[in-house]
């Protein structure tokens, strides 16, 4: 399903607001692309239909040294997979090797 599963950020914290996040267009990555930030996930949140009620509607991805990392959104991301999806919606992120976000072209 995924790439890979860890239980921490591998790579230094984005510092983004939502603002940021809102400026990266979504695209589409398939699920096993994906290294996920979180080994574990609560089914309450999984099955709640309001799970983006106050964030993003689309999944936060880091990509850092050539790896996209789930960054926010395995809820998400494992429903995408129960309901027999093997890709989904992402804004990505870049980030420099020391940490600092790339921003996208125009921004």
């Amino acid at each position: 399903m995924f790439r890979g599963v860890l239980d921490a950020r591998p790579y230094p914290d984005p510092d983004m607001a939502h603002r940021d996040w809102a400026s990266i267009p979504p695209r589409q990555v398939a699920l096993a692309d994906l290294v996920t930030t979180k080994a574990e996930l609560r089914l309450d949140v999984l099955l709640a239909e309001d799970s983006t009620f106050f964030g993003d509607l689309f999944c936060h991805v880091v990509e850092w040294q050539g790896v996209l990392y789930l960054d926010d959104g395995l809820h998400r991301a494992v429903a995408a997979a129960l309901h027999q999806r093997s890709t989904m919606h992402v804004r990505i992120a870049r980030l420099a090797d020391d940490g600092t976000w790339q921003r996208p072209s125009g921004s």
